[in-house]
């Protein structure tokens, strides 16, 4: 059946206006900035290796451990004797990987870098290697102006380098610097990317490869993915799907976590980096893994699912074909809010699809959980909640809408007319009148009527004809002569001509 129609004005305060699909789809993005706005602190962008390796052979076991001053390691460190340079290098680390307050500042002022830099090209002094990039790595983990110490220091080739190297820890601790360096930014994702890093980390994954090497692997590669202000170049993307899509199969959590991070950054926002990341066949898997009972697996995966319906209706039904719409309403009932807001906005943009997206949609049960969340959730929860039934009524058929009626809609939406954000209160009386305009062409009226009358709506609508807010106000007022005039005891000529003199442009009652 026909989609109702509606003014331009009033399609604009639906999160996607309009039923062009090219508009659609462009708008589909608009609340994951504020949905997303804080800093992911899902995945650490930087770590700081703290770790007691001393055990480990690349870390000098046996040697006897010197605690140096500050002073005493910047003249080690310069000195000409190896065995000097050793102790001093590895106190600067042990000093560097303090769990609190590390002086990274102070290493990067007393001129430390170009000798930690040099000393990572000494390839007959594993160990010396190894102190380096651990000290240099930490200081990565600080703040940009250290991260930018370290690269302005020229500290990418030769890292890059050791990603060849034959001793383990020396290359692991190499990986861990360049995730560091990959993390910081866009810029120095770059640098690393032109390096030539990619290609030597995928080199290093195997079935042979350690879980905890892999891990940094993993962690590595998805800030090589973090960042759209550009994203990754072409080339990078190409050369890392295969292997995050493999990595993806891993049972071990923290690789999954890492391997959905990355791809939760490539599909944010580009219909041909989310094409890329469909065509390699993920989505089955993906949508495994969003009913993980691990909650580090099932954020960033339903998260990268969440930013791959908001590409094409095809890249969309193709998440539908894989079974994410048979998770996404357990998801609505996840007891962390975080989870339920993020599977709202998810349904919301599949909603935002054709009719068919809709059907589908209303044929997993997903109403009921919706409904839900609407009555009790999180304020946040039902603004997100709000968008999936807005979207159902802006886009689908009248017998959708009349079914989104039948589903007990209304009494919520009725209860959240009262809420403090006039965006919303619009949004929920422009359902309102949908609906309406639905019922009335099924010759249903009367009874949609009695649906919003039996909590209390219309008493609440006609209050909300006197709102401050103008929008309100004459959405209000025109649902309350379009639908209800006729059946009030204001339904005098006296009152008709008072809400005529309401509608008339710059009439506000405060």
């Amino acid at each position: 059946m026909p989609t109702l129609e509606a003014p331009e004005e009033r399609l604009r305060k639906f999160k996607y206006r309009g039923k062009d699909a090219s508009m659609m789809r462009q708008q589909r993005m608009a609340v994951n900035v504020q949905l997303r706005k804080a800093k992911k602190d899902e995945q650490v962008l930087k770590r700081r290796n703290i770790t007691n390796l001393c055990s480990d052979p690349a870390s000098g076991e046996g040697t006897k451990e010197v605690r140096l001053t500050l002073e005493e390691i910047i003249s080690g460190v310069n000195a000409s004797d190896p065995t000097v340079c050793f102790q001093a290098t590895q106190a600067a680390r042990k000093m560097l990987s303090r769990e609190k307050n590390p002086p990274l500042k102070l290493f990067v002022d007393a001129g430390l870098i170009p000798k930690l830099v040099e000393f990572l090209t000494s390839p007959f002094h594993p160990r010396l290697q190894f102190e380096a990039a651990w000290a240099l790595t930490n200081i990565a983990s600080g703040a940009s102006e250290l991260t930018r110490a370290v690269v302005e220091g020229g500290a990418i080739k030769p890292l890059v380098e050791l990603l060849c190297s034959p001793n383990l820890t020396v290359c692991e601790q190499a990986v861990w610097a360049l995730g560091n360096i990959a993390g910081d930014g866009p810029e120095f994702r770059d640098s690393v990317i032109s390096s030539n890093a990619i290609p030597h980390l995928l080199a290093l994954i195997s079935s042979t490869t350690p879980i905890t090497f892999l891990r940094n692997i993993t962690w590595a590669l998805s800030n090589l993915c973090r960042n759209k202000n550009p994203y990754p170049c072409q080339k990078a993307v190409e050369q890392m799907l295969p292997a995050l899509s493999q990595l993806l199969q891993h049972q071990d959590s923290e690789v999954l976590s890492d391997a959905c991070w990355a791809l939760s950054y490539l599909t944010e926002g580009r219909s041909e980096l989310i094409g890329q990341v469909v065509d390699m066949g993920v989505l089955p898997r993906l949508a495994q893994l969003m009913a993980s009972s691990e909650l580090n697996v099932l954020t960033p995966s339903l998260r990268t699912v969440g930013n791959i319906v908001t590409g094409t209706d095809h890249q969309t039904q193709m998440a539908i074909d894989a079974g994410v719409l048979g998770v996404l309403p357990r998801l609505l009932l996840y007891p962390k809010s975080s989870i339920q807001r993020e599977a709202a906005w998810t349904l919301s943009n599949v909603a935002a699809g054709p009719q068919q997206h809709i059907q589908e949609l209303m044929d997993c049960n997903v109403l009921p959980p919706v409904l839900a969340l609407l009555k009790n959730g999180e304020f946040k929860v039902q603004k997100e909640a709000l968008w999936v039934v807005a979207n159902i009524t802006n886009g689908g058929t009248m017998d959708q809408l009349i079914h989104l009626a039948h589903s007990g809609v209304l009494e919520p939406l009725v209860n959240l007319l009262t809420i403090p954000d006039t965006r919303f209160v619009v949004i929920i009386l422009d359902i309102i009148s949908f609906l309406l305009q639905a019922a009335e062409k099924l010759s249903k009226k009367e009874y949609l009527c009695l649906l919003i009358e039996e909590p209390g709506g219309v008493e609440r609508i006609k209050t909300l004809q006197f709102h401050e807010n103008h929008q309100v106000s004459m959405t209000a007022l025109n649902i309350i002569e379009n639908y209800f005039l006729e059946n009030t005891v204001f339904g005098d000529e006296l009152y008709k001509r008072l809400l005529r003199f309401l509608q008339e442009p710059g009439i506000i009652i405060r």
